[in-house]
């Protein structure tokens, strides 16, 4: 068990540890990245889409690209073979790419038209193969700060990590649908206890650190809608409440910029999601929900610390991926 004595005494090392990655920004300097996820879903006819999609980000040349989980449908097959595929897919990025775990790769893989695979394996692969370094993917790699490297006790958790670009803090934590993975079994609940509390610490890390340097604002990158319903905020039986709550609560307390970027629902959603115990809006924290599923687009987002409102959105829209209705 984690002590919040052990957190508290292992935070000014940590953000000791962390000064020399973190070093060096130019908090005046704009910058653009990518958002995308859930794709390519229907396979093998989406993958040329998929490849395009790639294509035009490459011209695109952003800072770097984040996404946010799901590379396939959850009724698609959780080979060994998809998860090299996908590999190969990320790495032709040019610029880095930073992947959030989804729920079709591993919590849904029990399904029979899955596989019937053991979720915890299949996870157990991921992190093997996909998390085995402390690099980004992409043709272009970026050393990012993983959880497992600052936090011991929280040593599994390869996939939790941290990095900076002029002046902001990104986070990408493993946050995925299907309830976080909670609620499904004794085997399930017990790996989303561990892992919650993982993630708790690592969201209360980034808005220490926050504070700590300075940050212009913090953009947290996960895969589940924890916002599909009002519910998931307060019901016991919700995967996501700790998370929610911690994010409200925070987000209060230090009241810089925040993005929460996700996936999971498939629609482009720009807005302010987040409301305190007393059903007030908290206005510095903003949600972009990417397309996905049918829609294999993008969103470029561009980050000016010199606005008070320092992100704008630029749906990145190949003409050839439209889906045209049928008739």
């Amino acid at each position: 068990m984690v002590t919040k004595k052990w957190l508290t005494i292992r935070s000014s090392l940590i953000i000791l540890a962390t000064c020399s990655l973190f070093s060096g920004n130019v908090y005046s300097q704009s910058f653009k990245f990518i958002a995308l996820g859930d794709m390519p879903y229907s396979q093998p006819a989406d993958f040329p889409r998929f490849e395009r999609l790639i294509a035009s980000i490459n011209h695109q040349k952003p800072a770097f690209s984040i996404f946010v989980g799901d590379t396939k449908s959850g009724s698609s097959l959780c080979s060994n073979e998809h998860v090299e595929k996908m590999t190969v897919y990320f790495n032709s990025f040019q610029a880095p790419l930073i992947y959030s775990i989804g729920d079709n790769e591993w919590t849904d893989c029990h399904r029979e038209l899955a596989g019937g695979y053991d979720p915890l394996e299949r996870l157990d692969h991921i992190r093997s193969t996909q998390f085995s370094t402390s690099n980004s993917f992409g043709r272009t790699k970026m050393k990012l700060q993983r959880q497992a490297d600052l936090m011991p006790p929280f040593s599994t958790y390869v996939e939790n990590s941290m990095w900076t670009k002029s002046g902001f803090l990104f986070v990408n934590v493993h946050i995925p649908g299907s309830n976080n993975n909670f609620g499904r079994d004794q085997a399930s609940n017990q790996e989303y206890a561990l892992r919650n509390s993982a993630n708790l610490a690592w969201i209360n890390q980034a808005f220490l650190m926050a504070k700590d340097k300075k940050y212009s604002g913090i953009i947290f990158a996960f895969q589940a809608d924890i916002f599909y319903s009002p519910e998931l905020a307060s019901n016991a039986s919700s995967g996501f409440r700790d998370t929610i709550a911690l994010l409200q609560e925070q987000s209060e307390k230090l009241p810089i910029p925040i993005l929460l970027i996700h996936g999971d629902s498939h629609q482009l959603k720009i807005d302010q999601p987040l409301h305190n115990r007393q059903k007030q809006l908290i206005e510095n924290v903003y949600r972009l929900e990417v397309m996905g599923a049918e829609q294999v687009q993008a969103v470029e987002v561009e980050v000016n610390a010199r606005n008070s409102s320092p992100f704008s959105f630029r749906p990145l829209i190949v003409p050839q991926n439209i889906s045209m209705p049928s008739r």
